[in-house]
């Protein structure tokens, strides 16, 4: 079980519970202004925020809100979309925000293609991805949290992991585990953060 720390993020205008053993990878190069990123120091799991604009229309639900999810994931993997299966996909309760904040989660993994003269030893067998979307209509703003878990040959234990079957092996659930601290610890302190400038 990992140890969590209460982290500032977005120069403390959010705060949530990350694992101890993350990084900031700002400290180490560029980071867009609306992302933070961390990444496991120990493997090689990383935990982005990312707050960007609101898609879709007014009001939320399945359907608006399904559309938004998938347009966000088309986003992040680009023309890759089908290398993506998404196994599930969940409403999500974040304990520290108002009441009936539509937040969903889903769960995803991606095959690379492989090109034969890549060096198939660095290149992830697949990477799961656990995708949370938090919608907040009121300040136009959507904000992404997403745990890229990349499986690589030798790293993880091909016998644990068997999606069709439920089974996620150590790495997903430990992203799984980290996604759940994060609903329950994360904490708006500042909605001037939100307000275009």
């Amino acid at each position: 079980m990992p140890e969590f720390v209460s982290t500032p993020l977005f120069g403390g205008a959010i705060v949530a519970d990350l694992p101890s053993n993350f990084a900031d990878v700002s400290k180490l190069r560029q980071v867009p202004d609306n992302q933070e990123v961390w990444i496991d120091q120990e493997g090689f799991t990383s935990i982005i925020f990312d707050i960007t604009e609101r898609i879709g229309g007014s009001g939320s639900g399945p359907e608006i809100d399904g559309r938004a999810m998938t347009a966000h994931l088309e986003d992040m993997v680009g023309s890759d979309i089908d290398t993506v299966k998404i196994w599930n996909t969940a409403e999500t309760e974040f304990s520290r925000l108002e009441a009936g904040t539509p937040a969903y989660t889903l769960i995803s993994t991606q095959t690379p293609r492989v090109n034969p003269p890549r060096d198939e030893t660095s290149a992830p067998d697949f990477t799961a991805i656990t995708m949370t979307l938090l919608r907040l209509e009121k300040v136009k703003t959507d904000i992404l949290i997403t745990i890229n878990v990349p499986h690589i040959k030798g790293e993880y234990d091909e016998e644990d992991v068997d999606l069709e079957l439920g089974r996620h092996g150590k790495l997903i659930g430990d992203a799984v585990e980290y996604s759940a601290r994060i609903w329950s610890s994360f904490k708006i302190k500042d909605w001037g953060l939100f307000v275009e400038s």
